[in-house]
């Protein structure tokens, strides 16, 4: 009988040993993530820190909520634990573990839906003449199957914490976020014939490649303002998220496409097609909160688009217009 007993306890060391090395070795395969944004804020730090280690300010700018606002949100008496569920934004739970008051704030960030997953999430602070530079790092790893997604989670992240530093930007320095999204939903577009530019271009560099673009397209049609049909607009042929690239056509819709093109300019249409439209009202340097909204609501099939169509935003009215704070875009899906 005790050799019986020192056998099974010989064999349970044995599986504890094993089951120690292959936890370790699992654990060693996991693709470990950083991620770090930055930004600059005018104001100084110890307003950021308020707006960070308060946890009932987050709601205001969080680059995730504005994509679902009707999503559930709890924050705690202390403001220092915070948890969310919706359908867009899944669910999971924030919690503040450590402060260096006007410096630093670390938080321990859990995901439960749609996957569970950890990051240890850090807002550091560095004050210079009343000017505040922010830093947004997060840790974390994928499961070891997700290997081949780390530097697509990594780059679809930092496009995240890049939205939530612009959106915190507006919310230290005015004390409100410049970005409001109107769900629009579905709408006949008419089509258009069009004059436009075709570029790729690096994602950091669309914005003023695309102002070049159609300040050279309106140049062309400024003569005959009749000819123009309705409202301009870029089509967005790819995006390489992990390379940081796009390949888009800036268009200009117009009743007959005028005679001697110069070099570089081209022709098209845009065909008739019902699509599911969600407005942004804000300056463009927020117009990825849309986006993203978008392609979250894509995901979760809350609308059908047809496959082969690019999407494209059309632009309500145009800088100089309006107030960058009231320029309206809207993103338009083709849908069945």
């Amino acid at each position: 009988m005790i050799q019986k007993i020192s056998f099974i306890a010989g064999v349970l060391v044995f599986l504890f040993v094993i089951e120690s090395v292959l936890s370790t070795k699992i654990l060693s395969l996991m693709p470990k993530m950083n991620v770090r944004r930055s930004t600059t804020i005018n104001s100084p730090a110890a307003t950021v820190f308020n707006r960070v280690a308060d946890l009932n300010h987050w709601t205001a700018w969080s680059p995730w909520l504005i994509t679902e606002p009707e999503a559930k949100v709890t924050v705690s008496d202390d403001s220092k634990f915070y948890s969310w569920e919706g359908k867009r934004v899944g669910s999971g739970e924030m919690r503040i573990t450590a402060e260096k008051t006007n410096q630093s704030v670390d938080y321990d960030l859990t995901f439960l839906k749609p996957w569970k997953s950890h990051a240890k999430v850090r807002f550091e602070l560095n004050e210079r003449n009343g000017v505040t530079e922010v830093d947004w790092i997060m840790d974390s790893s994928l499961p070891f199957f997700m290997f081949w997604m780390k530097k697509m989670m990594e780059a679809f992240v930092g496009m995240d914490f890049q939205r939530g530093l612009n959106l915190l930007k507006d919310y230290v320095e005015d004390g409100e976020v410049h970005s409001k999204l109107e769900f629009v939903g579905e709408r006949n577009y008419p089509g258009c014939e069009y004059i436009g530019i075709k570029r790729s271009t690096t994602m950091a560099g669309v914005g003023p490649d695309m102002k070049n673009d159609f300040t050279k397209l309106w140049e062309m049609v400024s003569s005959d303002m009749d000819n123009v049909t309705g409202e301009s607009f870029s089509i967005y042929h790819k995006w390489e998220i992990v390379k940081g690239k796009v390949r888009y056509t800036a268009g200009v819709p117009v009743k007959k496409v005028p005679e001697n093109l110069p070099s570089g300019v081209i022709t098209g249409k845009l065909h008739a097609m019902k699509i599911h439209t969600l407005r942004h009202v804000g300056p463009y340097i927020h117009l990825g909160n849309a986006w993203t909204t978008m392609q979250m609501m894509m995901r979760g099939k809350e609308f059908k688009p047809v496959k082969g169509m690019h999407p494209f935003e059309t632009y309500v009215n145009m800088p100089g217009e309006v107030p960058d704070n009231e320029l309206i875009t809207d993103i338009n899906f083709a849908v069945k």
